[in-house]
């Protein structure tokens, strides 16, 4: 027979109220009254009816993350660290995947798992702002991840993509590189990672008085193939480069691989860079050169706004908007010049 609320209660000698207060959290609860309720918990095997909770309560505890897709490295190691945030604050994560698609983001926003879930933590890449504000009116709160959209409607937390950007592209031109190629650029995009990463690249060479050259920006898939395929387009058509900066990490590994595959020697003929300090650069040969772009702080900043907006603790009217701090990882594919910053592990 299933372990029920009573028998905790008589084995902890506690009324079923105080054993309800504790297994909601409840803040008033003497340390030593808590402590027997858990023990009697543990020892009689006790498992919480969370169906039944969540109907008493309106609230299932839940966070519902929508991302476009997951073998991308940064977005599985986003949504780990969002999960460990939210496990920290007695919260569980749904994951879904928009493959990028309008209709797959619109039915994570009104479908079952805004149904199933106390929130959204959503990195849309598709919807505008109006589409995602008609679509959640009048429902549960929500927080934007990135750069997609950046609107005073909602709550935002992002990185720094420009300033990043354009201390990365510096630290290659510190290190004599002047014809810097930047593969996974969207010509078209202002506002999105591709352009604010663009953005920066182009303040750095103004400030260094390096003329901006086009014939070095290569569009290419956010991938290892996209990035190889792209170094291949540069060489096989002639373009003369000393470095290469991909706008995430996928795309430098893949550029770097095929440099190396080709004979060309990194950082010796042409340095290596990169965006989001995935594991994966550590482990590369040569380690990858990238910037770290606040990864935990993301991952815990949104997590506690998701749950300050459940909880009603947030009282903004509008919405929150936070960038998280980045840090240049200087490794050995473009390593710091002499006299330099440090070089990562």
């Amino acid at each position: 027979m299933a372990v029920t609320m009573n028998d905790v209660a008589r084995a902890a000698g506690v009324s079923l109220k105080t054993v309800s207060n504790v297994l909601n959290n409840y803040e008033f609860i003497r340390p030593a009254t808590r402590q027997k309720v858990l023990d009697a918990i543990s020892e009689l095997g006790y498992e919480a009816n969370l169906t039944a909770r969540s109907l008493r309560s309106g609230k299932s505890r839940m966070l519902g993350l929508v991302v476009s897709d997951l073998s991308v490295p940064y977005y599985a190691e986003l949504a780990s660290k969002l999960m460990t945030a939210a496990a920290a604050r007695d919260y569980r994560v749904v994951v879904e995947q928009s493959s990028a698609t309008r209709a797959n983001e619109l039915t994570a926003l009104h479908g079952s798992l805004s149904q199933l879930t106390d929130g959204l933590l959503f990195t849309p890449l598709v919807l505008d702002a109006d589409a995602v504000a008609s679509a959640r009116r009048g429902t549960k709160p929500l927080v934007m991840l990135g750069e997609h959209i950046d609107d005073p409607r909602f709550d935002l937390v992002t990185m720094k993509n420009v300033a990043a950007a354009k201390a990365m592209t510096a630290h290659l031109l510190a290190g004599g590189r002047r014809r810097i190629a930047v593969i996974g650029a969207v010509p078209a995009d202002r506002s999105g990672s591709p352009g604010l990463r663009l953005a920066g690249y182009r303040e750095a060479l103004a400030e260094a008085d390096v003329a901006f050259d086009p014939a070095l920006i290569v569009p290419a898939d956010w991938r290892r193939d996209g990035g190889a395929s792209a170094v291949a387009r540069l060489l096989e058509g002639g373009q003369p480069f000393d470095a290469v900066f991909g706008l995430n990490d996928a795309l430098a590994l893949g550029a770097m691989h095929e440099l190396l595959i080709r004979g060309i020697k990194v950082p010796g003929d042409a340095a290596v860079a990169g965006f989001d300090d995935i594991d994966e650069a550590r482990f590369s040969s040569p380690s990858l050169t990238t910037v770290a772009p606040g990864m935990n702080e993301i991952a815990e900043r949104s997590v506690q706004l998701l749950i300050d907006r459940i909880e009603g603790t947030e009282k903004a009217s509008g919405g929150v908007h936070m960038e998280a701090q980045f840090e240049l990882r200087i490794r050995g594919s473009a390593p710091a010049p002499a006299g330099g910053s440090k070089v990562h592990p």
